[in-house]
């Protein structure tokens, strides 16, 4: 950088998307030798440019994540993990679960070499060579891994890790067990962790923590307070964060922080203050560099908007012209397609490099879209004919000026599974438009967990049959959602599965021949029943089905949905108040005549009705779990009692939870 502009050392020729870029050097001298990853190569450049390494490594799937390390390579492809030595192969592991990011803890400090992987499937794994040492379950998938303070802390073991649903930590991995140090909840629903980092920018001595989301967002947290994190800063931009650094770039004395966003920014965020101070009298002087600079990027931008004309002016002539031949510009989508554990519901991020004018989004199956602040797009509803032609839902997503990154939440219902589609249509000529598909599953609410409360009383399903592992894995990647497609190494896996609604478990345990399914809800191991049962057919696949149901279990699932029902039915009935309590209000000329439970209402009536607006369909949800519930506790048994859903339905209105299971244990 100078004075205050970016000049380019050396520039590489064109060539395979570089997927990673790290430094490395000789340990414990400067990191100043530039090692990227295209493909299945790897190569190596010095600071002025010269290339002095070209490693092919012929893999099979492209490299996704490196680490350096002196002489030493981390490597990962998907599901492949290599280490390499002077670039000779050392070490290799195939992980169960797609590997999001790879590290190393510092052997120039611990002697010994310990890689780390942060699988998809909510585990870091730490190895020994081409074996896993031990698994640490974290709090979310994770996706972004760094040394804490740079350097592994005051142990050389701390490992810093963030989440795709915007969770932090640190973890101290020593070679005997794991030791979780803290962890900061995402607790303002902010986006996922895309790349962290630790420099001293607050300059109280102690290295603070730089975050980088995928909304775009940039925090500094201070690690001052006895080691408990505390954000000091942030910073919206509007777009995803790609990469984050701490350093002295622009000015001396002044320290930055410098991102790199996903349609290719390159952003500084400074400790030098920007508003100088006047005193009383004097008028506030912009300083000669901020005018020299603010005039340059005037003509700048007057340049480019001249170019715009022009090649749009040739292109108009160019498309009149009988021998016009029309090609498609391409562009390319960021996606992301998540489920959110707090609120039960799913995330769908689409960004584009560059403005987006509308997003189409279609679904052959019921869902409601749910409002979201940061979302600034228009939305329009069509009518749809879900009877002829499997229409759900036809959205329209209209986007303000410049916008490049739209976020939609959505629920779905589990048993109703198919497709969802998002036509995307950035502001870009000719017109043009990109379509991604995203699949709503069966048990689409359930989320991956590591371990269960295994005294809960349970239902069991037992396919048996002449299928093969990969088969019954299949029909499990089909059910469920944060499957792995291909199966894990072995001859057996089980998962567990958490219902991030209800909080109800399931297990599944699968091998050749045989797939057995545990749930303290009889509702899941319905849904299961009828769908593998219609996998099976359509594949022409003989099936034994056998279940063993507990009935103790359905009062215990009627006792899970209570407290959320409880709630939701006290909050319509405080919402429905509000406009009477606010008429008397206006009438009395104050609420001192109130008792203090509608004083509380009125006080906190924004809260409430703006909680109750984000909740659509939250009541009719959960009566129809308790329905579903009710026909599939006496489907098992034969018995048809659609008829008394009805009763059911009378009953939940005027809600008392030993009326409900007295009825269930009735009828």
């Amino acid at each position: 950088m100078k004075k205050g502009e970016a000049v380019a050392v050396f520039k590489t020729l064109p060539g395979q998307k570089i997927a990673r870029l790290e430094l490395g050097g000789v340990l414990n001298t400067p990191q100043e030798k530039i090692f990227v990853a295209s493909g299945s190569e790897i190569r190596g450049f010095t600071k002025r440019g010269k290339q002095f390494l070209s490693f092919e490594t012929n893999l099979t799937e492209s490299i996704k994540a490196m680490y350096v390390s002196g002489s030493d390579l981390f490597l990962s492809a998907s599901y492949i993990y290599n280490h390499y030595c002077d670039c000779k192969d050392q070490h290799y592991y195939l992980s169960g679960d797609r590997i999001n990011d790879v590290i190393c803890l510092p052997v120039e400090r611990l002697s010994r070499l310990t890689p780390v992987l942060a699988c998809q499937d909510r585990v870091l794994r730490v190895l020994q060579g081409s074996d896993v040492l031990y698994e640490v379950e974290v709090p979310g998938p994770p996706t972004a891994l760094a040394l804490h303070g740079g350097n592994g802390g005051d142990s050389g073991e701390d490992l810093l890790f963030g989440t795709s649903d915007g969770k932090l930590g640190i973890i101290q991995v020593t070679t005997a067990k794991p030791i979780h140090k803290w962890e900061i909840r995402n607790e303002r629903k902010r986006g996922g962790v895309l790349c962290v980092d630790s420099f001293d920018i607050v300059g109280d001595g102690v290295k603070d923590l730089l975050v980088g989301r995928d909304d775009g967002v940039v925090e500094v947290y201070s690690l001052h307070h006895a080691n408990e994190p505390v954000l000091k800063f942030d910073q919206a931009l509007s777009e995803s964060i790609t990469s984050i650094q701490g350093g002295c770039v622009g000015k001396d004395g002044y320290d930055e922080i410098v991102v790199s966003t996903y349609s290719g920014w390159v952003t500084g965020l400074t400790t030098e203050p920007v508003h100088r101070e006047s005193g009383p009298g004097e008028e506030l002087k912009i300083s000669q560099e901020m005018q020299n600079k603010i005039s340059s990027l005037r003509s700048e931008l007057e340049q480019l908007q001249y170019r715009v004309l022009q090649e749009r002016e040739r292109y108009q002539q160019a498309s009149q012209s009988s021998r016009a031949v029309f090609a498609v510009p391409s562009f390319s989508i960021n996606d992301k397609f998540t489920l959110n554990k707090d609120d039960a519901s799913y995330s769908l991020i689409l960004e584009v490099q560059t403005a987006i004018d509308n997003v189409l989004i279609q679904s052959d199956v019921p869902i409601d879209l749910l409002d979201v602040d940061k979302n600034s797009a228009v939305v329009s509803f069509s009518s749809c004919d879900s009877e002829s032609n499997d229409n759900f839902l036809l959205a329209t997503y209209r986007c303000q000026a410049n916008t490049t990154r739209l976020e939609l939440k959505i629920r779905s219902i589990e048993g109703q599974y198919g497709t969802l589609q998002a036509y995307v249509t950035p502001r870009i000529q000719p017109k043009t438009c990109q379509v991604r598909q995203y699949l709503i599953k069966p048990l689409s609410l359930h989320q991956r967990t590591h371990c269960i409360d295994h005294d809960r009383p349970v239902n069991t399903l037992t396919l048996t049959g002449q299928f093969s592992f990969a088969e019954v894995h299949s029909w499990v990647v089909f059910c469920l959602p944060e499957v792995p497609e291909k199966p894990p190494a072995g001859e057996s896996v089980t998962f567990y599965f958490q219902n991030t609604f209800l909080d109800t478990q399931l297990e599944s345990h699968c091998r050749k021949g045989e797939g057995v399914f545990k749930s303290d809800n009889i509702s899941t191991i319905s849904i299961l029943k009828d769908v593998l049962s219609k996998e099976a057919t359509k594949r022409k696949i003989n099936l034994n089905i056998s279940y063993e149901i507990n009935e103790v279990s359905v009062k215990h699932t009627l006792k899970l949905i209570h407290p959320k029902l409880e709630y939701q039915l006290l909050l319509a009935k405080k919402v429905q108040l509000i406009d009477a309590l606010k008429e008397l209000q206006i009438h009395e000329g104050n609420t001192n005549f109130l008792i203090p439970e509608y004083r509380c209402i009125l006080e906190e009536a924004d809260h409430l009705q703006e909680e109750y607006k984000k909740q659509p369909a939250h009541l009719e949800r959960l009566y129809g779990m308790i329905t579903d519930l009710f026909i599939d506790k006496f489907k098992f048994k034969g018995t048809n009692v659609k008829t008394k859903v009805p009763l059911l339905l009378e009953i939940l209105d005027s809600y008392d939870q030993n009326a409900l299971i007295a009825f269930f244990d009735a009828a």
